[in-house]
């Protein structure tokens, strides 16, 4: 049996004494890591520690270099607070779900849209459209951004609640809801007043690329508030061109030229393309393209409604109950097929727009036929064969 000697036992010391202290030096700098990080930002950590994919750099770097917001950043805890857990759905849309909520701060009632799977699609882009775009406006028929959550892939937008939704369930919806043409001119001047703030009142100049009504929200007085700006580009306003790398819109609504550049130039005159669609919409209380409708003649509603203003006939819509109501709606006909004009140059801006529902209907020129191709015979859309695809019109 080996005996222990004075070297041996100084070995061991040795060993325990440097076991100790690695593990008292391991400990102090665990305590250290725990200490900063607690006090690093949860998004700064997750930066640090994961590699981000590209549409979360994307945005990260938008809201450092965009510098202090005029709308207050929210945590998603707080988000989920606010909607109790996303109790009560409002709507779904392509990128998203909207839930009603209240603001911690107030209790006022709030609309937050929560994005799933957004980035994966554009790579952050919408996101950074709708943030970067209604945190910069103030007008009354502009939707008020009132927050932002950015946490990892948890993205959300929350904006005042318009208690009346939509205007497409006031418009397609026959039985249920119905408005007073007034109301419906109202509806259509605000939006006007609208896009010219876009175009024309903001520091910089706005295109929305997406109006439909789908996108025009109504707050209890049936205000409407233009909404949804992730398609939305921003130019300076000297810029009356611009470039765009691939098609954007929703189709039915979206301009010629987005289609092709033969047409003409991308401007702020593609909105008000848009925005005619939408108005003839209102007046006919449908969609432009109804392949349901019981004359072949008025399967696509605005070679309809142009025919009859042509041949000076009376155009026949639901509940026009006066002179006035004929009058609010022959101005939005006219107007309307002077903003679809195939060919961007012939289109009004908004301000001429909003001059023209305004004015004296006897003021008013009957437009030039809007359509790329026309014939009194044509019994389908009067587009030419490069549109007459169900895709582009539906």
């Amino acid at each position: 049996m080996a005996k222990s000697g004075p070297g041996k036992s100084r070995n061991f010391m040795f060993n325990v004494t440097i076991a100790a202290v690695a593990s008292s030096i391991g400990l102090i700098i665990m305590i250290i890591l725990f200490f900063c990080l607690r006090n690093f930002p949860i998004r700064k950590s997750i930066f640090f520690w994961k590699k981000q994919n590209p549409a979360h750099r994307n945005i990260e770097i938008f809201l450092r270099n965009c510098g202090p917001l005029q709308v207050r950043r929210y945590s998603y805890s707080e988000v989920k607070k606010m909607t109790n857990s996303f109790k009560e759905k409002l709507g779904q849309g392509g990128f998203g779900s909207v839930y009603k909520g209240k603001l911690l701060q107030d209790g006022s009632l709030v609309a937050v849209k929560m994005l799933i799977n957004e980035s994966k699609i554009t790579n952050g882009e919408d996101f950074i459209n709708e943030v970067a775009t209604i945190s910069i406006t103030s007008h009354v028929n502009i939707v008020s951004l009132l927050g932002f959550c950015f946490e990892g892939s948890k993205k959300a937008l929350i904006y005042e609640f318009m208690l009346n939704g939509s205007l497409e369930k006031f418009i397609f919806n026959e039985n249920d809801f119905n408005l007073d043409w007034e109301t419906h001119y109202q509806i259509s001047l605000g939006i006007a007043r609208g896009l010219e703030y876009l175009h024309r009142g903001c520091n910089t100049r706005i295109l929305h690329f997406d109006i439909k009504p789908h996108n025009i929200l109504l707050d209890a007085d049936f205000v409407p508030k233009i909404s949804d700006f992730g398609l939305a580009k921003i130019c300076t306003r000297q810029e009356s061109v611009s470039s765009m790398l691939g098609p954007r819109g929703t189709i039915g609504y979206i301009a010629p030229e987005i289609i092709s550049r033969n047409f003409g130039v991308i401007s702020y005159k593609t909105d008000v393309y848009s925005y005619g669609m939408m108005v003839l919409e209102i007046v006919g209380g449908r969609q432009n393209v109804n392949i349901q409708a019981n004359n072949t003649s008025e399967i696509y509603f605005p070679h309809w409604v142009y025919r009859k203003l042509e041949l000076d006939e009376e155009v026949c819509l639901k509940r026009i109950n006066d002179k006035e109501d004929k009058i609010k709606v022959k101005k939005m006909i006219i107007v309307s097929l002077w903003c679809v004009q195939a060919n961007p140059e012939k289109r009004p801006s908004m301000s001429k727009v909003i001059e023209m529902l305004e004015g004296s209907v006897d003021s008013l020129q009957i437009p030039p036929t809007p359509f790329l191709s026309s014939s009194s015979s044509s019994s389908t859309s009067p587009l030419s064969s490069e549109f007459s695809s169900s895709a582009f019109l539906i």
